[in-house]
């Protein structure tokens, strides 16, 4: 018998089961899946990082 594993939506925070029976898996639909590419392609989330300058900002400095 396999352990069922539950996560929480990102998104709605609602439940959702981690298998094939939840295709958009963490996302408990596809419409909380978009909501979160369109916060990522608007910026409104990053990834932290130590540096102030991304690796393409530093290039073209390098490259002045």
């Amino acid at each position: 018998m396999t352990e069922t594993t539950i996560v929480n939506c990102p998104t709605c925070r609602k439940s959702v089961v981690w298998g094939e029976i939840s295709p958009f898996r963490p996302f408990c639909s596809k419409r909380c899946q978009l909501i979160d590419l369109g916060e990522w392609a608007a910026e409104e989330k990053r990834i932290a990082s130590s540096d102030e300058l991304s690796d393409s900002d530093k290039w073209s400095e390098e490259q002045q």
